[in-house]
């Protein structure tokens, strides 16, 4: 009899599934938060061309968006499982190793992938501020510190947010790369149910729909984020 979706139910992959897709959504959320962190320094570094911290972000984000995702998983994991694990097998955590180092690894590299496009998101927006409002601030005498906060921070925020979003949904596809670790995340789940069942299509399509359905519902929030920064930008704007 052919595999069906209540043999899924059946066979516990529902919870399985969920399971995955929660550690999806995991990795993608640490990747992008410290994607982020790396992306505003990053880019702040690059749009006050602060030498020679800029070339070196230069190098950084050259190299990163240049070489394939995958490869710098394949780099950063098995260039140090190893040391990793003989360190933790000398302190008696084998077991924390083999389970917590595909996922400290799997975000670690994720928010390096993540950060570099970040950091020309955020570059991209501290340029599109009008220079015009940054020597009107000068003019009336603000501060540096309070012509950003005041000025430039809220209009790249606005600015930004597009941007970010699409990083957004890049990471979280990105996180089925990490399925090659062993990380038993949305894409490692789908793959082992299609090769234990011999379903490949109703596990990769079940999959390919809860992709879809994250990219959805995290689509919503940003666009109700983005609203909300428009609102207190003009907001502060007109309160200034």
């Amino acid at each position: 009899m052919e595999f069906g979706l209540l043999q899924v139910w059946q066979g516990g992959w529902v919870g399985a599934i969920l399971r995955g897709a929660a550690i999806t959504i995991a990795v993608g959320l640490f990747s992008m938060i410290f994607g982020s962190i790396i992306g505003v320094a990053c880019g702040l570094i690059k749009w006050a061309k602060v030498a020679p911290l800029n070339w070196a972000v230069d190098g950084y984000t050259t190299i990163v968006r240049g070489v394939p995702e995958l490869l710098i998983i394949y780099l950063l994991f098995f260039s140090s499982v190893e040391v990793v694990t003989k360190v933790a097998a000398a302190f008696g955590y084998q077991g924390l190793a083999a389970g917590g180092y595909a996922f400290v690894i799997a975000v670690i590299t994720i928010a390096i992938i993540s950060g570099a496009y970040s950091t020309e998101v955020v570059r991209g927006a501290l340029a599109s501020v009008p220079r015009g409002h940054i020597e009107a601030g000068r003019a009336l005498g603000m501060s540096k510190g309070r012509i950003f906060r005041r000025i430039i921070l809220p209009q790249m925020l606005r600015i930004a947010g597009p941007g970010m979003n699409n990083v957004w949904q890049i990471t979280i596809k990105d996180t089925a790369l990490v399925s090659v670790v062993g990380l038993q995340e949305l894409m490692r789940v789908a793959y082992i149910g299609a090769g234990s069942t011999r379903s490949p299509f109703l596990f990769f399509l079940i999959a390919a729909l809860t992709y879809l359905l994250i990219t959805l519902v995290s689509q919503y929030g940003f666009d109700r984020l983005e609203k909300r920064v428009k609102t207190q930008v003009s907001g502060g704007n007109h309160g200034s």
